[in-house]
């Protein structure tokens, strides 16, 4: 029981870089007990497999319904889902026109994945039509991505809609998706093992070259924060008249609690407070804004999603046609959009992001095992723009309120 205890108290991501060295190791001197563990790995990948479609029905559809009566959320909020949902949007293609720029995950090799065949093109037309499936349960039970993700916002949109009669459906979405989360979090409890097993089977294969590439990641994660953050500025000083400087020293603060706790909901008390001191906004405009961008401002998220969907196809060996860039942009940013505050979530909204282009959970599944261990650097570094963003929508708010 002692052994057990100490096993959880170590923090989740230290077992999971332990798994890693271990995985490492296996490959490189062992490859033989590293094929014997192969089940393990494919244990993992099911488990995620099994999760994507109801994680991502279900967060969706919840986080559309928590946004109530739009006869009650009123003006502000209305500005600020617009704005976010702007935000979000160039979030994207930030990060997949940084992925395409820069190509981090050209040439990695991955153990057991061959060149993924996309088949023959799919029309534009086509494509339209697929998203909106003929039989709903037959497109859960596919995994039809495009479909689940229309069917979630179709039912977050109607709940909504339905106003005070939507109430019990909002309430039962809300518990279906603390539940899932809960599952979420003992998934994660599986992932040293899954990552020990998926790296070892890829070191033994194609030894420690499948690493080379990280480093180029982290740096276009980096990149295309301080890109994103750039948008900000601009609109900051465009549409809002304030000096981009003087802003960024004003929100430095709940800048820092961000990256130091990788999380959107911690940081909404420092994010209220500058709001008020430091950027003069309107008490009833950061009361709404900032609790409701905790929810769905995920400018770093949705930047992540995007690269790491162009990351994955490079390591893939898939070139993306215009066609398919286009998904990718529009799942990626429903996706974000709906992703639950807890940490790995971005994992669940990369499979649907490339589902909806023809990857398979197990291809998406030794990419993710291969990031996994440095995610929380990652985390925290792609946390700070989410923030900026919360207070740059607030700000604009603030200022469409006052104008004449």
């Amino acid at each position: 029981m002692s052994l057990t205890r100490a096993w959880f108290a170590i923090p989740l991501w230290k077992r999971v870089l332990g798994g890693l060295i271990l995985g490492m190791a296996l490959g490189l001197f062992w490859p033989d007990g590293a094929r014997a563990i192969r089940l393990v790995g494919e244990l993992f990948v099911r488990l995620i497999k099994m999760l994507v479609v109801p994680v991502v029905l279900v967060t969706i559809a919840a986080g559309i319904a928590s946004l109530g009566d739009p006869r009650r959320l009123g003006a502000i909020g209305g500005r600020a889902v617009a704005l976010f949902a702007l935000t979000t949007l160039v979030a994207v293609s930030v990060g997949m026109a940084v992925g395409l720029v820069i190509r981090p995950g050209a040439g990695i090799t991955l153990a057991g994945v061959a060149a993924h065949a996309l088949g023959p093109a799919v029309s534009p037309a086509d494509q339209l039509l697929s998203i909106v499936p003929p039989n709903i349960f037959e497109a859960l039970a596919r995994g039809d991505m495009l479909a689940v993700l229309f069917t979630a916002v179709l039912l977050g949109a109607g709940t909504v809609a339905s106003g005070e009669a939507g109430r019990p459906v909002a309430a039962l979405l809300q518990g279906m998706s603390a539940v899932l989360l809960h599952v979420v979090r003992i998934v994660m409890e599986a992932t040293p093992f899954g990552v020990l097993a998926l790296i070892a089977n890829a070191v033994a294969g194609g030894g420690l070259a499948v690493f080379v590439n990280i480093g180029w990641l982290a740096a276009c994660v980096v990149l295309g924060s301080l890109i994103q953050m750039a948008f900000h500025a601009a609109l900051v000083s465009g549409a809002a008249g304030r000096r981009a400087g003087a802003f960024f020293r004003g929100i430095a603060d709940a800048l820092v609690v961000a990256f130091s706790t990788a999380s959107s909901s911690a940081t909404l008390p420092v994010a209220l407070r500058v709001a008020q001191d430091n950027l003069r906004l309107a008490r009833p405009v950061a009361a709404t804004v900032l609790p409701l961008g905790a929810s769905i401002g995920k400018d770093g998220t949705a930047m992540y999603v995007g690269l790491m969907g162009q990351f994955a196809l490079q390591a893939l060996g898939v070139v993306p046609d215009p066609g398919m860039l286009a998904v990718m942009w529009l799942t990626g940013a429903v996706a974000a959009f709906g992703t639950a505050p807890v940490p790995s979530a971005s994992l669940f909204m990369l499979a649907a992001m490339l589902s909806a282009v023809g990857v398979g959970p197990e291809q998406t599944a030794l990419v993710v095992g291969l990031v996994l261990p440095f995610d929380r650097l990652l985390d925290m570094t792609r946390t700070v723009p989410s923030a900026s963003a919360n207070l740059t929508v607030a700000t604009l708010v603030d200022r469409s309120q006052n104008a004449p």
